[in-house]
């Protein structure tokens, strides 16, 4: 039998309940915490009144290219980057603490959160993969999340050249209405 850590335990017990209340899926959860499926399940339930979502997760790059989450996504990885290079920030300290900052600025701006905590963990872990790359819009000198590999030499980002249905959903539509 292996020794547990009270210590180590409640860590894990902060850690996954940080995790919950930004809205992390129960597999991310697994992997980030020493607790029992079973343990996670009575957490999640006692956090958010209600049973974690089912299925699997996203495990797609091309989520990330489409205009709308390309865009968020990059927003994220700005601040993932900056923070791994002026802090000591690592791992998944590095990553919760650059979701609160996405969080917080798509908040100042009364617009939707498109990307979940549990999509920008994936996408720093498509990064560690080479599966991801940033590349700089040739027009506004932005960097943005592409497919590694594909040739970034004249890329434009989704925001110069936006696609002819952007911004073209229901909420769009009903502060419109409004207005």
């Amino acid at each position: 039998m292996r020794n547990k850590s009270v210590i180590s335990e409640a860590r894990d017990i902060r850690l996954a309940v940080e995790l919950i209340e930004l809205g992390a899926r129960l597999q991310m959860l697994e992997a980030e915490t020493k607790l029992s499926r079973e343990r996670l399940l009575k957490l999640y339930k006692e956090v958010r009144g209600e049973s974690p979502p089912k299925g699997m997760l996203p495990y797609s790059t091309d989520w990330f290219m489409t205009w709308q989450p390309n865009v968020h996504a990059s927003l994220f990885m700005a601040y993932h980057r900056f923070l791994l290079t002026h802090t000591r920030l690592r791992g998944l300290e590095l990553i919760i603490k650059a979701y609160r900052m996405y969080q917080a600025q798509i908040q100042r701006a009364d617009m939707d959160l498109v990307l979940s905590l549990t999509r920008a963990w994936t996408m720093v872990r498509f990064f560690d993969a080479n599966m991801l790359q940033m590349a700089s819009c040739k027009q506004c000198g932005g960097e943005f999340v592409a497919h590694a590999f594909d040739p970034v030499a004249g890329y434009v980002c989704g925001l110069c050249h936006m696609p002819a249905r952007a911004g073209k959903t229901r909420r769009a539509a009903a502060a419109a209405a409004v207005a």
